[in-house]
């Protein structure tokens, strides 16, 4: 049965307008679902790999003698990096042990003598005496334990002319030479921490109700086609605020101007990286998009 004012219309024209009607709302349909997607889903397109980096310094002063590695070389914990020159090092431990091989000499001697003088009886030798060769015993004991520690430390300072590898990592930025001279507290060297890599996502406000510790993260590399495999470990709990910054007078710095379109601040979110396909190479300051979904049950 027809509607009345479809009478004069013929059955193909029907159908194409049916047809025409559908695929519009499909498309209305199809278009409200992304925008929504869009807009709540929890994904965003800034991504940043991040590593922790470790700057090196020597803990002595002295000339570069040797240099173990290269730019980039992939290193492990414990590797010899660079040599700083020993010999001044070696002429103090050198000075240390003599130094405390004679204290443990004038240790042994004033003891001895100190315990000789404590069986002698009171005709023979004074109580001051007594008490003045055991005071003396002490004074002796005590040398020989700052110069055991000055040997000690002698042996730290030249063990410390070899500067090694703290973490597993690759060499980044070498700049340093041989002839260079080392200070201590200075950065040499700097690594990149290999075990230690994690990809940060700075999503907006609206979209942190749907993020939640453990959710699954696909995570997209620029030139990369595998996507690597993390989850939620957490997210931050503060942001800079520029209004917060105070002036010459310790008043709220607050900006004048805000006009009507409020743009969402962005939270960063740390995720834990899970696995990386063989062929994909991180390295850290990579941009990446993140896309966010529930834990498999």
């Amino acid at each position: 049965m027809r509607l009345p004012f479809l009478q004069n219309v013929d059955e193909s024209t029907l159908r194409r307008h049916l047809i025409t009607a559908a695929a519009v709302l499909l498309a209305l349909l199809l278009g409200w679902a992304l925008w929504w997607h869009y807009l709540r889903s929890p994904w965003t397109r800034d991504g940043r790999i991040r590593a922790e980096v470790v700057n090196l310094a020597s803990e002595v002063s002295g000339k570069v003698i040797d240099l173990k590695v290269v730019d980039n070389q992939p290193v492990q914990k414990g590797d010899v990096l660079f040599v700083i020159d020993p010999s001044d090092y070696r002429l103090a431990l050198a000075q240390a042990e003599a130094t405390l091989q004679s204290r443990q000499c004038d240790q042994q001697i004033a003891q001895a003598n100190s315990q000789r003088r404590q069986l002698l009886g009171v005709e023979a030798i004074s109580t001051e005496e007594k008490d003045t060769s055991q005071s003396s015993a002490l004074v002796a004991s005590a040398a020989y334990q700052a110069a055991l520690a000055a040997r000690d430390l002698a042996q730290v300072n030249l063990d410390r002319t070899v500067i090694r590898s703290p973490v597993n990592g690759y060499v980044t930025n070498l700049t340093l030479r041989i002839g260079d001279y080392a200070v201590p507290g200075q950065t040499k060297m700097t690594l990149v921490d290999s075990d230690s890599f994690w990809v940060v996502g700075y999503f907006e406000e609206t979209k942190l109700p749907g993020i939640h510790e453990g959710d699954y993260a696909h995570v997209k590399l620029m030139g990369w086609g595998p996507e690597i495999a993390g989850h939620v470990e957490s997210i931050s709990h503060a942001i800079a605020d520029t209004n917060s910054d105070a002036n010459s007078e310790g008043l709220a710095n607050v900006s004048p101007i805000f006009t009507w379109v409020r743009l969402a601040q962005r939270i960063p979110v740390r995720i834990h990286i899970d696995q990386v396909p063989d062929p994909v190479r991180i390295a850290a300051g990579q941009t990446c998009t993140i896309v966010l979904s529930p834990p498999k049950k």
